[in-house]
């Protein structure tokens, strides 16, 4: 009997989990080289550069299109590692679940609604004199929004009564920077995770995970 090398068969589960969530790994590729890119821009430039594809008021007002996709193909301080780690453990796990199509949707849904929204709320407290003018500049990129809806999406593939601690846990951690004094980006997260949670009928039919709790039936011999 051939033994296979336990180097080899662990390479294969990797290549196996990755051919799994395409999308999710297609999309690291690309933030891991544009981040390169921005370690080679000079801080000044980096920053002229990035405020061009933010999803801030102005750039919103011009090319609305153009920067809601553009946002999320950067990371905003240039560190791709963590983010590896993001969406290896949030974002692999929905797609496969899902599949590419609604992951994609859940993903696009929570990055787009909550960047509108999160500005709107910002236009308004400009137009009310709460924020400065200078806030239509604001730099906002990256990829917290749509990670943010899919983390709240999971519930529904975990199964009860896990799923309450898991939910009580998202909900804590995108609910509690508003007690303080919240940014537009805290309400971003809160509204994004909203949005996810509000993703159930996408989640609806998908297989669900086993109980733990539950003990397999006994095949009958």
């Amino acid at each position: 009997m051939t033994r296979v090398n336990p180097l080899r068969r662990g390479l294969g589960a990797v290549a196996r989990y990755v051919r799994g969530a395409p999308g999710t790994y297609v999309w690291l590729a690309v933030l891991f080289v544009t981040t390169v890119a921005v370690h080679h821009m000079s801080p000044g430039f980096e920053q002229h550069f990035l405020r061009r594809r933010s999803t801030n008021i102005h750039e919103l007002s011009r090319t609305p299109l153009r920067v809601l996709v553009s946002s999320a193909m950067w990371i905003d301080g240039g560190r791709w590692l963590p983010y590896a780690l993001l969406y290896t453990v949030f974002h692999a796990p929905a797609e496969r679940w899902l599949g590419t199509a609604r992951w994609l949707a859940v993903c696009a849904s929570a990055h787009v609604l909550a960047s509108l929204v999160s500005e709107g709320l910002l236009l308004k407290a400009i137009k009310d004199g709460i924020a400065p003018h200078s806030a239509v500049n604001t730099l906002d990129i990256g990829v917290s929004y749509a990670l943010a809806g899919v983390v709240a999406v999971l519930t529904y593939r975990i199964p009860p009564p896990w799923r309450y601690g898991y939910l009580a846990v998202v909900l804590a951690v995108f609910t509690l920077p508003l007690a303080g004094s919240p940014t537009f980006t805290d309400v971003g997260h809160f509204l994004a995770m909203l949005i996810g949670l509000a993703c159930y009928p996408l989640a609806k039919g998908r297989a669900k995970a086993r109980n733990p709790k539950e003990t397999p039936a006994t095949p009958r011999g």
